[in-house]
């Protein structure tokens, strides 16, 4: 298919607005009467599909369940590839596929920009790391609920917690303290921890670096009010090219401390539904017409949501308080897992209340999805591989072969899947690494094995194919030579988790089934009930928020790029 593409100066978003004037970008404007007045869209991170139709059948009374019965059911969906947080959750926002946005995962590398903390932009050689984490928080050692702004909301171990009481009285203390946290998510991130533009030797913000805009920028030109809550300042880059899209954004960090341990809010599934909690607390304040901190009305979103972690850690964590992680044998959730999705849906169904106390049911409309799935869902099948010890092994035999030359790979980033950026990009490095990568074998740690062993072996380094180049970058459908995209994509075999430690037995970023085919419902004002079986994308969310709200989905430089539908059938006429 072909498809008209922005070009853009070293691979940064910078003058895109301009770009989009020249290309006929569409005015903002009502198109037709609005379905919807307020679009509630809910990111379940880790979620199948399987895990829904599980639940809903387990539970035909939840309030997920109510939302398939009566809402548009899209059960072959599938998110993006690569399948990680940060790229499916700007593809629901923006229409567009990773090769379209230039965004690619939260943590990457770039080789047309500069290293962070660089001054000397004449002369520093280009190629950087991209961290859009916790690394670009303001707050480091130790990284803070608040990322930094000084609002003091202490670790929820610090906060006295002896009786049901005190627990009860800790948590609400701790939820109004993060409360206050600036709607300003921008101002929470160090300029000195991004990678600088060597145009203007200024740090790149997560905004500028996104290639296409979003929702929330071209519901905010149509007058309407903006919100979003997500866990790291850096999703920032959800207010688009214009830095300005969202009003509203919340983002506690979850990789801050939370106990007297150390731990983050990751940790343990417990304290990532607590950390959950601060973000329903936000939204249901939204749903009250007031802002995330439930001080100063400013009336319902028309765009706003959040994501859920809490089912992500129940599939990663081998145990936690008590109960067994991730999946049983047969395949069914396990016991955290089904906790966490019961509370999920107590959550969801808290919000659906508010929707209903505030009379707001014939104008809302919620989308329910997930930015990824996770890998594998069959505990038998785990392989966790050390991908630190096959980088170091082939650079070591790359500088063996090339006295003087710099490690072939700069920058990899490996969960059930690998991508790389090289050093050098020719065809003969390339060539090297495919061959080394597809002939190496590697030690795996089973889900039985104590930490340090390792009873089974893995062939071609864990992967099925290696794709270098062209052959990658059409892959992920970037144009050739992107400074933002991988100059190696290796796709994961079934089961391999690339890893050092035993700390998790799942995790996501890949192309298998279960990194990609996630929920997909769309329930409320203006939908059509129904279960849709066609293939579809989450992509596809993007235009049909905007079409739910009267507005243009082509107003959107995603949409017009990669030709993004609306979902089939979702609006009544």
């Amino acid at each position: 298919m072909h498809r008209r593409r922005i070009v853009l100066t070293s691979g940064v978003a910078f003058g895109l607005v301009a770009a989009l004037a020249a290309q006929g970008a569409p005015a903002i404007a009502h198109t037709r009467p609005a379905p919807s007045k307020h679009v509630l869209v809910l990111s379940v991170d880790g979620m199948h599909q399987a895990d829904l139709t599980w639940y809903v059948k387990q539970h035909p009374h939840s309030a997920l369940a109510a939302l398939t019965r009566h809402g548009r059911d899209y059960t072959n969906a599938a998110t993006t590839f690569p399948s990680d947080s940060f790229p499916g959750m700007v593809a629901q926002f923006t229409g567009a596929d990773p090769g379209t946005s230039g965004v690619f995962y939260d943590d990457t590398f770039n080789h047309a920009l500069l290293p962070a903390g660089t001054t000397d932009c004449r002369t520093t050689a280009k190629g950087a790391e991209v961290s859009f984490t916790e690394a670009a928080d303001v707050s480091q050692n130790p990284i803070t609920l608040d990322a930094g702004q000084g609002i003091g909301s202490p670790a929820l171990a610090a906060l006295p917690t002896n009786t049901l009481a005190q627990t009860l009285a800790a948590k609400k203390a701790l939820t109004a303290s993060i409360l206050k946290l600036t709607p300003k998510a921008v101002s929470l991130l160090n300029p000195a921890a991004l990678p600088v533009n060597p145009k203007t030797c200024t740090a790149v913000l997560p905004h500028q670096y996104i290639r296409t805009n979003t929702v929330f920028e071209v519901a905010k030109q149509a007058g309407l009010r903006t919100a979003w809550s997500d866990k790291h300042p850096a999703y920032e880059i959800l207010n688009g090219p214009s830095g300005t899209g969202i009003e509203d954004l919340f983002t506690p960090e979850i990789n801050s401390v939370a106990d007297a341990a150390g731990d983050d809010w990751t940790t343990d599934n417990a304290l990532t539904a607590e950390y959950d909690s601060f973000k329903v607390a936000a939204v249901l304040n939204e749903i009250k017409g007031r802002d995330h901190s439930g001080t100063k009305y400013v009336g319902t979103p028309a765009v706003f949501g959040m994501n859920f972690q809490t089912v992500s850690t129940a599939e990663k964590l081998p145990t936690s308080d008590g109960l067994t992680g991730g999946y049983t044998k047969a395949g069914t959730p396990g016991p955290l897992l089904t906790r966490a999705l019961g509370f999920v849906d107590a959550q969801v169904g808290r919000m659906l209340q508010g929707i209903h106390q505030r009379h707001l049911e014939g104008s809302t409309t919620i989308v329910l999805s997930a930015k990824h799935g996770q890998s594998p869902i069959s505990p038998a099948a785990l392989r966790r591989v050390d991908d630190g010890a096959i980088i170091d092994a082939l650079n070591a035999g790359w500088t063996s072969a090339h006295p003087g030359a710099k490690p072939l790979v700069d920058f990899a980033v490996d969960d059930d899947g690998m991508l790389m950026w090289l050093s050098n990009r020719s065809a003969a490095a390339r060539s090297y690494v495919t061959h080394y990568l597809l002939t190496h074998s590697a030690p795996a740690n089973l889900i039985t094995d104590p930490k340090g062993t390792f009873s089974s072996t893995v062939q071609s380094s864990g992967l099925t194919r290696v794709l270098t180049g062209a052959a990658a970058d059409r892959f992920v459908d970037a144009k050739p030579g992107d400074p933002h995209a991988p100059d190696l994509i290796g796709i994961g075999q079934y089961g391999v988790v690339y890893t050092g430690k035993v700390g998790k037995i799942a995790e996501h970023g890949g192309d298998a089934t279960a990194d990609r085919h996630v929920p997909l419902v769309v329930a409320g004002a203006g939908v059509r009930h129904g279960v849709v079986g066609a293939h579809v994308a989450t992509t596809q969310i993007a235009p049909t928020i905007l079409r739910l709200l009267g507005l243009d989905p082509k107003a959107l430089a995603g949409v017009r790029i990669d030709h993004t539908a609306v979902l089939p059938g979702v609006i009544k006429h």
